[in-house]
C-alpha cells in the first residue's frame, strides 16, 4: 500500500508551460488526504517558489527544496544542510573569473541572490524557479543568511562539461555538480540529494521505501527514484533516469503523474472494498 508520494516539479508534475491541472490535482489530492498519504514536492526550486503554487496546503504538503538541501513542514524549516561560506566564495571566484560565467544564482535560506548587472533574460528565466530574488553588488556582501546551493545556467554543452570536470578536479569531495535540465547546473553538498531528504522523512513517519511512489525526469531525481520499487520516469526524461526508474509515466503535459496516482488510488480502493 502506498503511504507517501514524492514528485519533482519541473518536467514532472508541472507541464511545459509551468502550470498544472489544478482541478484534477485537487480531486486527487483530496483522495490522498482521506487515505492519510503523505505528499512531498521535491525540487531544485526555492521553497518560497514551490509554496506559492499550492496556496492553503502548508499543513498537508511537505516541501524538499534546493535539491534536498532544505525541508519544510507546516511552513517551518525542519532540516537544512549549509555550505561553508568561504568555500562558496572560492567556487564563485573560479566560476566568474576562470570560466567567465555570468548566469549565476546563489541560493540562501532567506533569499536567492544575483549580481546587480545580471541580464533581464536571466532574471526572466529565474522567475520560473525563484520567488524571492535579491540583487547584490558582490556575493561577499550578503549578510545574515546561510547558503544551500549555487545554480548556473550554461547553454554551451561543451562549456558545461568543462565546468563539471574542472569543479570535480579542484573541489572533489567538497561539492557535487548535478544537472537538473533546462541548461541548469546545480552545485550542492555531496551528501545532499532528494533521496537522502526523503529517506529522513520516511524514517520519521515510519514509512518503508516500498510504500513510496516517486516521479522524476532529470538527473537530480535519480537518488529519489532509486529509493523505491515504485519509481516512475516521465515520458520525456534523461537516459540516466530511464535506467534507474522501474516504470514510465505519461508525459508531464498530459498530467502523467496524476494519471498514475489516480490508478494507484483506484487499485487501493478496489483492494479495500
Amino acid at each position: 500500500m502506498i503511504k507517501a508520494i514524492a514528485v519533482d516539479k519541473d518536467g514532472t508534475f508541472f507541464k511545459s508551460d509551468n502550470t498544472f491541472d489544478e482541478a484534477y490535482f485537487n480531486k486527487i489530492f483530496e483522495s490522498m488526504m482521506e487515505r492519510d498519504i503523505k505528499f512531498i514536492i521535491a525540487s531544485g526550486n526555492q521553497y518560497a517558489q514551490l509554496r506559492s503554487f499550492f496556496s492553503g496546503k502548508d499543513h498537508q504538503i511537505t516541501y524538499i527544496a534546493e535539491n534536498g538541501a532544505v525541508t519544510y513542514q507546516n511552513n517551518k524549516l525542519e532540516a537544512a544542510e549549509y555550505f561553508d561560506q568561504q568555500l562558496v566564495f572560492d567556487v564563485l571566484n573560479l566560476i566568474i573569473n576562470h570560466y567567465h560565467i555570468e548566469d549565476i544564482v546563489l541560493s540562501g535560506v532567506k533569499s536567492a541572490y544575483v549580481l546587480e548587472d545580471v541580464s533581464n533574460d536571466f532574471l526572466s528565466f529565474l522567475n520560473k524557479y525563484y520567488f524571492n530574488i535579491t540583487k547584490v553588488s558582490d556575493f561577499k556582501n550578503i549578510e545574515q543568511d546561510e547558503f544551500v546551493k549555487i545554480a548556473l545556467r550554461i547553454k554551451d554543452t561543451l562549456l558545461l562539461d568543462e565546468v563539471m570536470k574542472g569543479l570535480k578536479a579542484q573541489y572533489g569531495e567538497e561539492i557535487k555538480p548535478v544537472t537538473s535540465g533546462n541548461d541548469s547546473l546545480d552545485l550542492i553538498l555531496p551528501k545532499v540529494n532528494k533521496g537522502v531528504a526523503i529517506k529522513t522523512l520516511l524514517d520519521k513517519w515510519e514509512i518503508q521505501p516500498q510504500e513510496l511512489l516517486a516521479f522524476g525526469d532529470a538527473n537530480n531525481d535519480i537518488e529519489m527514484l532509486a529509493l523505491t520499487p515504485y519509481s516512475y520516469a516521465m515520458a520525456e526524461c534523461s537516459p540516466e533516469v530511464a535506467d534507474v526508474a522501474n516504470y514510465r509515466a505519461p508525459s508531464n503535459d498530459e498530467s502523467g503523474v496524476l494519471q498514475v496516482i489516480e490508478r494507484y488510488l483506484k487499485q487501493d480502493n478496489d483492494t479495500t472494498n
